[in-house]
């Protein structure tokens, strides 16, 4: 393992701007609270945690010490733009961040154990067998984009009303009230937790105009540091650009900020590699074209330069 002085001096000088990851991922490691948790893995835990970053002159959080898969990344971000809780479009794409969740459901409901390859190919291939065990219930995008409401219709019934649509609502503040400090998506829609496959761990994201930029900043109450969060930075940063990018804006500060910060126990290959190696380059993301719509962005539109990552780091996902 990279020693506590190597990073921290590293960190410290403020040569790149992923040290800051490297170094929370060491103090989680060598610091953290060992415990129990939902999975039965274990994890090493801290509380309260932030990153920052300058998303200036095309600047991302990109992790460069492993590959991240920025484009599968982005493709789940499109999909959450949609609305679509069912998982049978990202299997089409190749994405398989969410298979683990309702194919873990299918074989202990009918006692199969088929494998992931198997259950993606079924999902894609067989539209009712998508429909019966593809959906994760009301998960991110469907809380972004169709917020549930409920009224008293005509008959005195409390019944469904329109649901509200966050992302416009945000694109339109942004745009008309950039002053506003109510420029806000959330996602952890209480009354709808236990039918989601997973509740959002991204949870919180609000917006900050100054002086022409537009700020970010993303809550996430839950965060694996190792697998999820190099994703996670991605995404959030890359919904700021877009966002910016439709309101007529210059991309700001992205501060990340993390409740129960953790390492999985079965992640100790990858945590030892990765704080041995040293990041480098300074990728940049250009959207080269812009929409009229927040929500027709295609991955077409999304070019990374300069990224040469170090070789891929895998691990288990604990579900």
């Amino acid at each position: 393992m990279a020693s506590v002085s190597s990073v921290s001096d590293s960190f410290s000088s403020g040569s790149h701007y992923e040290w800051q990851y490297l170094e929370l991922m060491r103090r989680i490691w060598e610091t953290g609270d060992e415990r129990t948790d939902r999975t039965g893995v274990g994890t090493r835990s801290i509380f309260g945690t932030m990153l920052r970053f300058d998303l200036a002159n095309g600047a991302m959080p990109l992790i460069t010490s492993k590959r991240v898969y920025w484009k599968t990344a982005t493709r789940e971000l499109l999909w959450f733009l949609t609305g679509d809780t069912n998982i049978r479009s990202l299997c089409a794409q190749g994405v398989e961040i969410w298979t683990d969740w309702p194919l873990d459901k299918y074989r202990r409901e009918m006692g199969e154990e088929i494998s992931r390859e198997q259950f993606s190919k079924r999902i894609v291939e067989d539209a009712a067998f998508a429909e019966r065990w593809g959906d994760l219930g009301p998960v991110y995008g469907k809380q972004w984009v169709d917020w549930p409401t409920y009224r008293y219709g005509p008959d005195g019934k409390y019944e469904r009303g329109p649901g509200i649509n966050q992302i416009s609502e945000v694109v339109e503040s942004l745009k008309n009230n950039p002053g506003s400090r109510r420029h806000i998506i959330e996602g952890w829609n209480v009354a709808e937790l236990d039918t989601m496959a997973l509740p959002p761990c991204h949870k919180t994201y609000q917006f900050h105009v100054a002086n022409g930029r537009l700020n970010g900043l993303m809550y996430q109450r839950s965060c694996d540091v190792a697998l999820g969060l190099p994703f996670n930075l991605w995404s959030a940063a890359l919904l700021q650009r877009m966002l910016a990018q439709q309101a007529g804006l210059e991309p700001g500060d992205f501060v990340w900020m993390g409740g129960d910060t953790h390492l999985y126990l079965n992640h100790t290959e990858l945590v030892e590699t990765q704080l041995q190696r040293q990041p480098a380059g300074n990728p940049v993301l250009e959207i080269v074209r812009k929409p009229d719509s927040i929500f027709d962005y295609r991955i077409e539109d999304f070019e990374v330069q300069g990224y040469s990552p170090q070789s891929p780091l895998k691990a288990p996902v604990a579900v």
